[in-house]
């Protein structure tokens, strides 16, 4: 069964799971020492014949791929770890291209409405992804690699094996370096040694891992912690909720009209509330509209104040934004000194759907 909570969690190491906040910080990324020593072979690269359509490209098979090294990166577009990892593959594939190694993004979804193929094309523009993206809305490919983790990437020889694998974030030097060799090892030379330069924008940028002190957190009543509302949650129907006199750190509440499903909550009525005490610098909210085409009004506060610039990406000074599309919205991005901080996002229409905080 796949659990974000687990699947998203990154790895250092090949075969044990990290949790988020005791990952070490990224080491900066200068040049690279090429270490030449034998690589194992993990299996070959699967068939990517369950992708339901293709992005940027006619469908790839691993036969047409032989000669060449292959980078498989599996993805879904509203996943923080994954879109802090994609600055690094885009840089590799705009790097590497005409050196012999190809690129994939596989786009295997984690809610339903990722697996809409006009969901996924704005995210090829907000991410700048130009290299061949497999959409895999039925699992297939991801199934055939026996994958468990957004991110993952897969490093394959231009014999079809695959050679190196990382999961979740992390290890880029190590993960580049890996590409080299097997590029080398295919005939191909002039990459040198340095380290791809990486420009993150927005969400891309790496975690303030020091000061992370919250954890990704589902809203709906299947996978959510810390859920404050006197009375907790009745699950399917409308219900008036009320947050408690405070909330403890990574607590969280809601407030006025809303419908809790076991994945998402939704507001019935104008002027809904949800708050949470969290610490990070980073804070996101993974949320929509019920329907395409329609737009949702909201306003951030931070204890109590517009946020000024502490805001995220997605809102103004004043704490004001829209809800157009169903994605990530990044609501804070505030400077140090990194404190407990109270959030609150109210909706100044119905008609939303929230599903997941994530934090960096």
């Amino acid at each position: 069964m796949k659990s974000h909570l687990f699947l998203a969690a990154a790895m250092f190491a090949a075969s044990v799971a990290t949790p988020i906040e005791s990952l070490a910080q990224e080491r900066p990324i200068q040049t690279m020492t090429m270490r030449a020593h034998p690589l194992p072979i993990e299996g070959t690269l699967p068939s990517l014949a369950g992708a339901i359509t293709w992005l940027n490209s006619q469908p790839l098979t691993p036969e047409g791929l032989r000669g060449k090294v292959v980078v498989v990166d599996f993805w879904t577009y509203t996943c923080i770890n994954w879109q802090r990892t994609q600055p690094y593959v885009r840089a590799w594939a705009d790097k590497y291209k005409d050196q012999g190694l190809v690129v994939i993004g596989v786009h295997t979804p984690e809610f339903g409405f990722e697996k809409n193929v006009d969901n996924i094309r704005p995210a090829l523009k907000m991410f700048r992804i130009d290299y061949p993206v497999a959409v895999d809305s039925d699992s297939a490919v991801w199934n055939a690699f026996g994958n468990r983790y957004w991110p993952a990437v897969y490093v394959v020889d231009a014999n079809g094996k695959i050679r190196h694998h990382q999961f979740g974030e992390g290890e880029y030097e190590r993960t580049e370096a890996v590409i080299q060799q097997l590029l080398r090892e295919a005939g191909y030379s002039g990459m040198g040694n340095d380290a791809v330069q990486v420009d993150p924008r927005g969400s891309e940028v790496a975690a303030d891992w020091d000061n992370l002190r919250s954890q990704e957190n589902y809203l709906g009543r299947g996978q959510t912690q810390g859920f404050a509302s006197p009375g907790g949650a009745l699950v399917g129907k409308s219900r008036t909720y009320a947050p408690p006199a405070s909330l403890r750190l990574n607590q969280w509440a809601l407030g006025g009209d809303w419908t809790v499903t076991p994945g998402f909550v939704a507001l019935d009525k104008p002027n809904g509330r949800v708050s949470y005490r969290f610490h990070a610098r980073d804070l996101h909210l993974v949320m929509g509209p019920f329907s395409r085409g329609s737009s949702v009004r909201f306003r951030v506060l931070i204890d109590g104040q517009p946020p000024g610039n502490a805001r995220g990406g997605d809102v103004d000074e004043q704490g004001y934004g829209t809800v157009t599309d169903q994605r990530l919205y990044q609501l804070v991005r505030q400077p140090k000194p990194i404190v407990d901080r109270l959030f609150e996002i109210e909706f100044l229409d119905p008609g939303v759907e929230a599903y997941v905080f994530t934090f960096g």
